[in-house]
């Protein structure tokens, strides 16, 4: 949960690196923040269950994007760049805020009651059909030998989506759950990360049609988030 993490400098081909060097081993520190990130998911989804872990789960959520961006830094500063982590990096992006927004869709009052988080079934299937069209168009154009690396479209997406989760969650808190000001920067704010989503993916999709259009496609740079 990702700002989107920015695009991982190194040759798409793990075996022939662009400085002539060895690929830097699958199991380093980069890979091991990504890693941490997809744990740190699962027991942010399980508390999002739990009435009154809002905050908690808040805080969470800051963490694991806050992570998003320092594996990438990492691994581009040190040379770390690895194949998996090209692969895992976006991938715990997308499992931490499709995640998220699932279970804000289903989470419940101590009383068992649907919890009023502002995120609608509509929201959910949005975010949710964003991602898998963006994935796939990158699966085949990268397939095709192009670079359907991040754009800064991809990247505000990200920063307004992880903007919402958090304002969702407080929104629940004994302290902000009747203050009418903060529900409404809520709504707001989960609304404009629906529409810069929306947005992104047609940007995407009219980029996708401008590349394969293109009789000289660029070779792939690197491993990207969007």
């Amino acid at each position: 949960m990702t700002t989107t993490s920015p695009a991982h400098e190194a040759n798409p081909d793990p075996a022939e690196p662009a400085d002539g060097q060895r690929e830097a081993h699958w199991l380093n520190l980069p890979n091991l923040i990504t890693i941490s990130r997809l744990v740190l998911a699962v027991v942010l989804f399980y508390l999002i269950t739990i009435p009154g872990w809002w905050k908690t789960a808040a805080v969470l959520f800051a963490v694991a994007a806050g992570t998003d961006f320092l594996d990438g830094f990492i691994a581009r500063r040190y040379g770390l760049v690895t194949a998996l982590g090209r692969i895992l990096d976006p991938f715990a992006d997308k499992f931490i805020i499709c995640g998220t927004f699932v279970f804000l869709l289903a989470a419940k009052t101590s009383d068992n009651q649907p919890a009023e988080t502002g995120v609608t079934a509509f929201i959910v299937i949005v975010v949710l059909a964003r991602e898998m069209f963006v994935t796939s168009l990158r699966g085949y154009l990268e397939q095709q030998g192009r670079d359907f690396s991040a754009s800064l479209s991809g990247k505000i997406k990200m920063v307004v989506q992880c903007a919402a989760v958090p304002m969702s969650l407080l929104s629940l808190t004994e302290e902000l759950k009747d203050v009418e000001w903060f529900r409404l920067a809520r709504d707001v704010t989960i609304w404009t990360a629906v529409l810069v989503t929306v947005f992104s993916g047609v940007f995407y999709a009219v980029r996708a049609i401008t590349m394969v259009k293109a009789e000289d496609p660029p070779q792939p740079a690197g491993r990207a988030g969007d």
